[in-house]
């Protein structure tokens, strides 16, 4: 399994839709960084965020998601409180080959800050918006850019393809349109 550079991604991206919208260069300007890099892509969030609250004292349990744990919000600009957490979805739909994995880190402009994205993979035939989560590990209130990076995707593709992809098991978070909250 090897790490897949930039003109493989963009390949990839213009020939078989695996993200859609692509940007076949880094976009910086007055932006936190997205668009393809080296050996990756860099992913925005849209304007859409589900906020962690404990104004109804729920209890956040996998197995039973209490939806009034969360609050929603639209907006250029999203606070997550201290010590807080919201859930986001990428601007950008991937449509993952079969002999291919990735892993989606946190950026170093938002780790810098104490903001960090989950480390999580896109399983081989994935396909869907990605639900990012997004933990505030300071004291203090975080701001997070929509439509702005806010985590790298890299691409791994294998020697061979899998025995079963992730549409083949039938995933439960396939084909997410939305942000999704835990499913069992």
């Amino acid at each position: 399994m090897g790490l897949k550079p930039d003109h493989w991604i963009a390949k990839m991206a213009r020939e078989q839709g695996m993200i859609e919208p692509f940007e076949d260069k880094q976009v910086r300007k007055d932006v936190v960084s997205y668009g393809v890099s080296s050996y990756g892509y860099d992913v925005r969030v849209t304007d859409e965020f589900k906020i962690f609250t404990n104004v109804f004292s729920a209890t956040v349990d996998p197995k039973a998601f209490d939806i009034r744990s969360m609050i929603d919000f639209k907006g250029d600009v999203c606070i997550i409180p201290p010590n807080s957490f919201a859930l986001a979805r990428t601007v950008e739909y991937f449509r993952i080959p079969r002999g291919v994995l990735t892993i989606c880190l946190g950026k170093s402009t938002y780790a810098r800050c104490g903001i960090i994205v989950n480390v999580t993979p896109f399983e081989p035939e994935w396909e869907g918006y990605v639900t990012l989560e997004i933990s505030n590990t300071t004291p203090l209130p975080a701001k997070i850019y929509a439509n702005e990076g806010i985590a790298q995707v890299l691409f791994f593709e294998a020697d061979e393809e899998c025995k079963i992809s992730y549409a083949d098991k039938k995933g439960k978070y396939q084909n997410q349109q939305t942000i999704l909250l835990p499913r069992l």
